[in-house]
């Protein structure tokens, strides 16, 4: 048989192991607070828990979509550069505040990050004709989220350019 004493210190203890377990999850890598809530929930958590939880953590700082979103942002662009709009969708999946995303992404422009994507490819491409080149650029560039009109407007800069020791119109320079 229970006492008031026990039932009491259950629901302390079982916010204080909610807690515990969206701090573990935040250990391997920054979340979004739609992220932390799935998380919870998917565990059973209560609602009320998730949210008081979720409170606990913006409180002390732990979870900040805006920063969260300027991280991840800055990662991809500088790890694997992709469109605005396929960044807007990954942040959209993570439940980020479509002001936020529009926010944070206003200082990007679409041209820097598709130079910015295939800027190494082109070194691994350098063997390859000019039409195989072209078609790569632009499938890569399109698989990345950007669109026809800025893949072409790279490649005909690329073109002009000679980019990258590369002669688009039809032969390698080696």
């Amino acid at each position: 048989m229970t006492t008031n004493k026990e039932t009491d210190q259950c629901p302390k203890k079982n916010n204080k192991n909610t807690l515990n377990s969206a701090l573990r999850y935040l250990t391997h890598q920054p979340r979004s607070i739609h992220e932390i809530q799935e998380y919870l929930t998917k565990k059973g958590v209560d609602e009320g828990v998730v949210s008081k939880t979720i409170g606990i953590l913006l409180e002390k700082s732990y979870l900040n979509d805006e920063i969260f979103t300027r991280n991840f942002v800055e990662s991809r662009v500088n790890h694997k550069p992709k469109s605005k709009f396929a960044l807007a969708y990954e942040l959209n999946k993570k439940g980020i505040d479509p002001a936020i995303i529009e926010n944070v992404l206003k200082e990007y422009d679409d041209q820097d990050l598709a130079f910015k994507a295939i800027e190494p490819k082109i070194k691994l491409w350098t063997h390859l004709d000019g039409e195989k080149i072209k078609r790569k650029i632009l499938n890569f560039l399109q698989y990345r989220g950007f669109s026809y009109e800025i893949s072409i407007s790279l490649l005909n800069k690329l073109t002009q350019s000679g980019q990258k020791n590369i002669d688009l119109k039809g032969e390698n320079e080696n």
